[in-house]
């Protein structure tokens, strides 16, 4: 009798696994479809025209602020140290993780538990000026010449934010990311995150030129006004995957 109740949980058990193991290659294959579904471009500038401009502007900006780079560079290099570059990995076309780099702003000191210490006390007071200028962004230009970014786009977020979108929000991928982009012009951290990563699927919808130009110069408009540009350490933005846990 115990032999026979052994093998009937035995059978019971293997089925339960049979059915997880199935849901979770439909849940796979649902996402896989979802991913390879092809964006489809607004028009002949996002389909011809937009990448060959996006690559021969930053090429542009990067010759002719090389001299400020290198100032910069060596600024980094005397104030917080090496690394110059902070260098982390996002998620980018089709989630396509990529290496994003921006100016250091912050050390890396620890506690005395050899952990590193709350960014608050590790943002330096030259790394905090660079943020409010904004500054700390230009090595993105490269980014846009290697094809990883455009100018105008869904700001490059964290790759643990990937499972908490929804299947809409996750069409922000569908195209480049941006060295700055719709929800940028309109609030930046200020907005929740809901209103923010809705600006994204507004700009996906609707590439266009005169969308683009818009938003560069809206952006170059608050970046010397410094709007919405939050530099304080102390101010922490709730992160998306805490936010969306609760």
């Amino acid at each position: 009798m115990q032999r026979g109740k052994k093998s009937n949980f035995d059978d019971i058990n293997r089925k339960c696994s049979i059915s997880r193991y199935r849901v979770m290659r439909a849940n796979s294959r649902n996402k896989k479809r979802s991913l390879s579904k092809k964006h489809p471009t607004y028009g002949p500038y996002e389909k011809y025209f937009k990448r060959l401009i996006d690559c021969t502007l930053a090429f542009i900006a990067l010759v002719m602020l090389t001299p400020a780079l290198v100032v910069i560079a060596v600024l980094v290099w005397i104030k917080i140290g090496t690394p110059i570059l902070f260098i982390q990995r996002r998620p980018g076309i089709n989630e396509k993780l990529f290496k994003l780099y921006k100016f250091r702003t912050m050390n890396d000191k620890r506690g005395k538990d050899g952990k590193l210490l709350p960014d608050s006390e590790r943002l330096t007071s030259f790394g905090q000026k660079l943020r409010y200028t904004s500054l700390d962004e230009l090595p993105e230009l490269l980014n846009i010449i290697k094809g990883d970014m455009a100018l105008v786009g869904p700001r490059p977020l964290l790759i643990s934010y990937l499972p908490y979108y929804t299947n809409e929000e996750r069409q922000r991928h569908s195209v480049r990311p941006g060295l700055t982009g719709l929800a940028q012009i309109h609030g930046r951290n200020n907005l929740g995150w809901t209103e923010r990563l809705a600006y994204d699927i507004k700009y996906v919808n609707k590439i266009t030129l005169l969308n683009d130009c818009k938003i560069i110069f809206s952006t170059i408009k608050k970046v010397l006004k410094h709007n919405d540009v939050v530099s304080d350490g102390n101010y922490i933005m709730q992160n998306l995957d805490d936010e969306r846990k609760m």
